[in-house]
C-alpha cells in the first residue's frame, strides 16, 4: 500500500510511470483465500468507472450458478506493483477490490464489506478500530523425493514436515532462512507495508514478521498481502511457506496475535486511563469483557480449521483458558505493560486467532463483540497474573475460568447460539460459512488418519 491514499485518476497516471502492463484485481472468498482476475492495464479506467464482471458461482461462499454475475470494483488506495512479477520490459500491479452485485450494491457475502459494516458501527459510536496482527508461519523444505500423497516423511516413515532450519526463538540464522525473511521484508516494503520486526520463532522452521498497526481495514488488506507475499518469496527460494496452525506434532503452532485499540476522531486512544492500575479506561474494560463473553463463538472464525484446535492445547504457548492479564502470556487477552509517554500504545492483545483465518471476518467479529461489551457496560472478571497452565481443575473452578472450544465442531455449536457474532457476519455469510465448515468437519470425522493406522492396524 502507498502512504498516501491514491485516487483512481492518480492510479491511472501512476501505472504509466510504473510501466505497468497488467493489473491483478484481487479479492477474498469467505475462507480468506486470495482470488485474482488479471486485466490488461488499458481496461483499468473502465474498471474504475463501471467495475469488471466476473462469475461468482465458482468462489467459495459466493453466488449460485443461476445468479453468478458479479462485479469487482477496484479500491484505488490499495494499488501496488507486485515486485516479483516485475521485469525490465513490463510490470504487473495489483488492486484489492470490493465485490458488488450487478446493480452496484455491495455483496453481503464479501468479507471486506462485512468488516466495513462493523467499522461503520464503531464510527457511529465515535471510535476508530486499529489492529496489529502478528502472523507466524513455517518455512519448510520443498523436497519432492519425500512427498507421498501430500505428506512429508522422514527416514523413519513418520509423517512430519521437514523443517528448513534448526533455529529457536530470536536465534540469528545466517543461513537461507535469514535470506528468505530479508527478501520477504523487502517485498513487503515495496507494497508500502511498514515492517517493524522480523525474527525466528520458537519452533524449528518457524518465523514471524510484524508490520505496523493501523486502521483495521488496511491491516486486513495487509494481512492477505503478507500471506501471498511470504508464499511467493519462499517458492522463489525453492522452499515453501505455510500458515497452517499446527503443521508439526509436539512443537509450537502458528498464531496470529492481534493487538487492538480504539481511537476517537481526534486521535486519542480511548483505551487509556492514567488513573487505572492497568492504565485502562472503562471503555477498554467493556471491550475486553465483550470479547471474553463471546470468545467461544468468535473462535469459529478466528480459529477456523480442524487443525486450529491442535494448536489450542496447553503447553505450547497458545491460549486455552478464557481469562485476561498483563504479564501473563498464558492469558487469552494480554494487556502489554504501559510505557510512560506512550499512551497511544495502550492496547489489548487477543492471542487465540491463527493465520488460517480470514482477517476481514476475524476483525469484524472481534470488533462487534468488543462494541457489545461497551454498549452494555460489561466488566471483565478479575485479571489473572499466574500461569494458568499450572492450575488444576479445582483452581480453575474456583476462579471461574472457562476454556475455549476443543474442536471446530464445538466452536460451530457455540457460533450457532451467539446472536451477536452471527449478526456481525450477517445471515447470508453465517449460513455459507457454517455450511463450508461443517463439510470440513464431516470430511475429517470420517477420514482414517495415519495415527489410527499406526495405533490400531496391527494391534486390533
Amino acid at each position: 500500500m502507498t502512504e498516501k491514499e491514491l485516487t483512481p485518476e492518480e492510479v491511472l497516471e501512476k501505472v504509466k510511470a510504473d510501466n505497468v502492463h497488467f493489473m491483478n484485481l484481487q479479492f477474498s472468498d469467505i475462507l480468506g483465500a486470495v482470488k485474482s482476475l488479471t486485466i490488461p492495464v488499458r481496461h483499468l479506467e473502465t474498471a474504475f468507472k463501471y467495475g469488471i464482471w466476473f462469475d461468482g458461482s465458482s468462489i467459495q461462499g459466493f453466488m449460485r450458478i443461476c445468479e453468478s454475475d458479479m462485479v469487482l470494483k477496484p479500491d484505488a488506495s490499495t494499488y501496488a506493483v507486485i515486485p516479483w512479477l516485475s521485469t525490465d520490459e513490463q510490470n504487473t500491479a495489483r488492486i484489492i477490490c470490493d465485490v458488488c452485485m450487478p446493480d452496484g450494491a455491495p455483496f453481503e457475502g464479501d468479507p471486506r464489506f462485512i468488516l466495513r459494516k462493523i467499522l461503520k458501527e464503531a464510527e457511529a459510536m465515535g471510535y476508530i478500530y486499529n489492529t496489529g496482527p502478528e502472523l507466524e508461519f513455517f518455512i519448510l523444505k520443498n523436497d519432492s523425493k519425500n512427498k507421498e500423497n501430500g505428506n512429508y516423511r522422514d527416514n523413519n516413515n513418520k509423517i512430519e514436515p521437514l523443517s528448513h532450519d534448526v533455529g529457536g526463538y530470536f536465534d540469528l540464522n545466517l543461513d537461507k532462512a535469514y535470506e528468505i525473511r530479508r527478501d520477504i521484508v523487502n517485498a513487503l516494503e515495496k507494497f508500502g507495508i511498514e515492517v517493524e520486526a522480523s525474527h525466528h520463532e520458537v519452533a524449528e522452521g518457524q518465523h514471524e514478521i510484524d508490520f505496523k498497526y493501523g486502521p483495521a481495514l488496511r491491516t486486513a488488506d495487509n494481512a492477505l498481502t503478507f500471506k501471498f507475499t511470504v508464499k511467493a518469496i519462499a517458492e522463489k527460494h525453492g522452499v515453501y511457506a505455510t500458515f497452517m496452525p499446527k503443521p508439526i506434532f509436539r512443537i509450537n503452532g502458528s498464531g496470529m496475535h492481534v493487538h487492538q485499540s480504539l481511537f476517537d476522531k481526534n486521535g486519542n486512544n480511548v483505551f487509556y486511563d492514567e488513573k487505572d492500575k492497568y492504565k485502562l479506561s472503562k471503555i477498554a474494560y467493556g471491550f475486553i469483557a465483550g470479547q471474553l463473553a463471546h470468545i467461544k463463538a468468535i473462535a469459529a472464525i478466528t480459529s477456523p480449521t480442524v487443525n486450529s484446535y491442535k494448536r489450542l492445547v496447553p503447553g505450547y504457548e497458545a491460549p486455552v483458558y478464557i481469562c485476561w492479564g498483563q504479564i501473563n502470556r498464558s492469558a487469552l487477552i494480554r494487556i502489554p505493560r504501559y510505557t510512560k509517554g506512550k499512551e497511544l500504545s495502550t492496547r489489548a492483545e487477543l492471542r487465540c486467532p491463527d493465520p488460517s483465518c480470514n482477517p476481514y471476518l476475524a476483525f469484524a467479529v472481534m470488533l462487534k463483540a468488543g462494541l457489545e461489551g461497551i454498549k452494555k457496560n460489561m466488566l471483565p472478571p478479575a485479571s489473572v497474573e499466574e500461569n494458568v497452565y499450572h492450575f488444576d481443575d479445582s483452581k480453575l473452578k474456583e476462579l471461574n475460568i472457562d476454556t475455549l472450544p476443543y474442536s471446530l465442531q464445538q466452536a460451530l455449536k457455540e457460533l450457532k447460539n451467539d446472536e451477536v457474532v452471527k449478526d456481525a457476519l450477517g445471515k447470508y455469510t453465517y449460513e455459507k460459512y457454517v455450511e463450508a465448515k461443517l463439510e470440513e468437519w464431516d470430511e475429517f470425522r470420517i477420514y482414517v488418519t495415519d495415527w489410527e493406522i499406526e495405533r490400531y492396524l496391527k494391534m486390533l
